[in-house]
């Protein structure tokens, strides 16, 4: 049966390339890798310097597979979602038949980690759904952005007592929930958080974690928040893409 490994690579940095990952990198042959176009053409990159840096062998493939679009604006946004992965897995399963043949080992690589807001393991499941190739996959996990934001901000996620809440722009724009005190974003396509009318807000922001292109600033959201969205804006025109994620965190208050 051939054999797939779905491999977290981390938040960015080579360094947060664990040691099962370097094994997994050195246990698959076919390396199946989703380009994104041109501008975002150095995460292809990025890839292909991970597999130069950790694979022993040189014999390995690697195959790109295109982008699928995406309505980002559907009013359905679930359905929307739903079709993509459905269309990346057509794409997805295509590759496996053409370039794994029966008893290789494959792989996905994947950023962060593969069980936080990517779409990787559902598009594995699609596929075997459909049923036109057989397969076992195991999962290597890796340093998420989550943990690479928290580092470099120097800064637990957790506060004592109080729950871990990661959310999205999407979700977030509705409010922080009263009960809660700290969240963490991610696919925040603007800055969700600059629309929140909570003078005790903090912020805690990074973008292009664990690359040579991070940018990090902090500060209490009510001053920080324009200059935030302003330098995503600028970022994004000026490299064609940005990755951020952030924390908002109200001051301590004293619970019942």
């Amino acid at each position: 049966m051939r054999q797939i490994l779905v491999i977290g690579l981390g938040a960015g940095d080579p360094d947060y390339v664990t040691m099962q990952a370097v094994d997994a990198l050195n246990a698959a042959e076919v390396f199946f890798v989703v380009d994104k176009g041109e501008d975002k053409s150095s995460l292809l990159e990025l890839r292909e310097q991970i597999c130069d840096r950790y694979i022993r062998d040189d014999g390995y493939r690697l195959v790109t597979i295109p982008e699928p679009p995406r309505d980002r604006r559907a009013a359905a946004y679930v359905g929307a979602v739903d079709d993509w992965h459905e269309r990346r897995a057509e794409l997805f399963e295509a590759a496996i038949l053409h370039h794994l043949p029966e008893g290789g080992c494959g792989a996905f690589l994947v950023w962060g980690d593969p069980a936080l807001y990517d779409s990787t393991l559902r598009i594995i499941d699609h596929i075997l759904a459909r049923g036109a190739v057989d397969f076992d996959y195991r999962v290597i996990p890796g340093i998420t952005a989550v943990q690479a934001l928290a580092a470099r901000h120097r800064l637990p996620l957790n506060r004592i007592g109080e729950p871990v809440h990661i959310t999205t722009g999407r979700r977030l724009a509705a409010g922080l929930p009263e009960d809660l005190d700290s969240a963490v974003v991610m696919l925040d396509a603007g800055f969700a958080a600059a629309d929140l009318n909570d003078p005790d807000l903090h912020v805690y922001w990074g973008a292009y974690l664990g690359t040579p292109n991070e940018v990090l600033r902090s500060g209490p959201l009510p001053e920080v928040a324009d200059e935030i969205a302003a330098t995503k804006r600028e970022l994004r025109e000026r490299h064609g893409w940005i990755m951020d994620t952030y924390l908002v965190r109200r001051e301590r208050r004293e619970r019942p």
